[in-house]
């Protein structure tokens, strides 16, 4: 499978990124079609609707957060030997340290001892990700560094346990804060969790040569005790996000390389406490990955399977004070072209040490809000239309109305005076508006398709009003009729 590479303003890092994404993708495009051949699918039927839910949501916001952002260093990855890009030598922490990678990683490992987020306001977060459209938020509850958000009693390394000094907020148990906050704004709510743990003794042994990537440091055949070690502890946290935390939706597991996870266990349990759970294990395929998550990039052709690009706002996934935003043009232009091939957008921001999301992240947030005032019709609920995409026109659907998006150039304030498609026709007797304004347009046949018109009311610089909204722009065909290949060919 091929993938489309995300738009970034400067053209050096585009070649760069694109490099690099070309051979991960790679392996990633092999890992997604060896997990769409197996044969165990998913049967529940609670399962099951709840997956066509989350494919009506479309919108959603990932948080990846930590101790770490108080450096604004990569989470976890710099913990990493084989990984020096997440080192650079513009992060202060590191040349700071000498670039001593072991005192780097001892004082990477003590952050937790000054993580104290006196501004976290979640119900600011939920409000503002209601307010943009999103419909559910993935919170990382435990990266890969082992540093857990949340009150376990299985370890001292979280935000509850009195070694950081944020335990005594009143909103210490921070996952259960972010999940009852985003329920009260009527999203649902999914729990990222990393099942590595580079913390943890059983995974990451402290007497064998460092390794911290998704396999244990020494060979679970060799440690079978050891290895049941941390299984029992990864499957009691799970165990504990289950139960203490109210009705979750999604339980999003990252980094279970492998077969040896019990993973047959792990999901059994959490539908025991959450009935018709969504159960994503990254790469497993089948019953134990209910959707699929690309990773900053979009399929080119739409995959025959539910699926959600996770990607984030800046260039990194955690806080990062240097951080780029991509604007809200970017954006919605991602949300649409992800929605008209019939995926999800999940859009990362990392909250800074404060607790706070970053102004610039709240603005995009707000802007993006602004234009789903108005088009939020043509993305919540939708389905795809083949071609899904002519030239800037992303079509989708919802029953017998046809959405036609037409995403705006650079610089363009209004939308076209004409917007055709060559395979979408409005039947006899179908409304043809522009949605935010109810606003009937003037139509007429193109051979299998319609050219449509904007008024000057709208479309004129000169003669126009102020513009209603930015960015793109949707015309609604009531009652479509969709040519096929046959019908196009006669």
């Amino acid at each position: 499978m091929q993938y489309d590479y995300l738009q970034q303003r400067d053209l050096s890092f585009k070649v760069v990124s694109a490099l690099v994404l070309t051979l991960l993708l790679g392996f990633l495009s092999v890992t997604v079609v060896a997990a769409t051949d197996q044969g165990d699918k998913e049967t529940d039927p609670l399962v099951l609707e709840n997956l066509e839910k989350f494919q009506d949501m479309k919108f959603g916001l990932f948080i990846h957060w930590g101790p770490c952002s108080q450096w604004g260093a990569r989470i976890a990855w710099s913990l990493t030997p084989s990984q020096p890009w997440a080192r650079p030598d513009d992060l202060p922490a590191w040349v700071n340290r000498g670039k001593d990678f072991d005192r780097f990683c001892r004082d990477f490992f003590d952050l937790n001892k000054t993580f104290n987020p006196q501004e976290f306001d979640p119900d600011k977060w939920a409000e503002a990700a209601a307010y943009a459209g999103m419909k559910y938020v993935v919170f990382v509850t435990k990266c890969h560094d082992g540093f857990s958000m949340f009150d376990t009693k299985l370890s001292d390394y979280c935000i509850t346990d009195e070694s950081c000094p944020f335990f005594t907020n009143e909103r210490s148990n921070i996952t259960r804060a972010v999940a009852d906050a985003f329920r009260k704004q009527g999203l649902r709510v999914g729990f990222y969790f990393s099942m590595p743990d580079w913390h943890h003794a059983d995974f990451e042994d402290p007497d064998k040569p460092v390794l911290r990537e998704f396999r244990p440091n020494y060979d679970v055949k060799e440690y079978p005790e050891k290895w049941q070690r941390y299984l029992e502890f990864m499957h009691g946290q799970v165990e504990e996000l289950m139960t203490h935390y109210g009705p979750i939706d999604i339980l999003w597991l990252d980094g279970g390389a492998g077969d040896d996870w019990g993973t047959d266990k792990l999901l059994e349990m959490a539908r025991r406490y959450q009935p018709g759970i969504l159960f994503v294990k990254r790469g497993a395929g089948g019953r134990y990955e209910n959707y699929y998550t690309p990773e900053r990039h979009i399929p080119i052709t739409p995959p025959d399977y539910p699926w959600e690009s996770c990607i984030t706002m800046g260039l990194y996934w955690a806080y990062s004070p240097k951080d780029y935003y991509k604007p809200s043009q970017e954006l919605i232009h991602l949300l649409t072209g992800i929605t008209c091939k019939g995926g999800n957008l999940l859009l990362d921001i990392g909250p800074d040490a404060e607790g706070q999301l970053p102004e610039e992240s709240m603005n995009r947030l707000k802007e993006v809000g602004d234009w789903m005032k108005y088009n939020s019709e043509a993305i919540h609920g939708a389905r795809p239309v083949p071609p899904y995409r002519e030239g800037q026109v992303c079509l989708t659907r919802k029953g017998d109305a046809v959405y036609l998006i037409y995403l705006s150039e650079v610089a363009q304030m209004r939308p076209p005076y004409r917007v055709e498609v060559s395979n979408i026709q409005p039947k006899d007797d179908a409304e043809v508006t522009l949605l935010g304004r109810n606003l009937p347009l003037k139509w007429e046949k193109q051979g299998n398709g319609v050219l449509v018109y904007i008024p000057d009311s709208i479309a004129s610089s000169i003669r126009g009003e102020y513009p209603y909204c930015r960015d793109a722009w949707t015309v609604k065909i009531s009652k479509a009729i969709i040519a096929t290949d046959s019908q196009k060919k006669e």
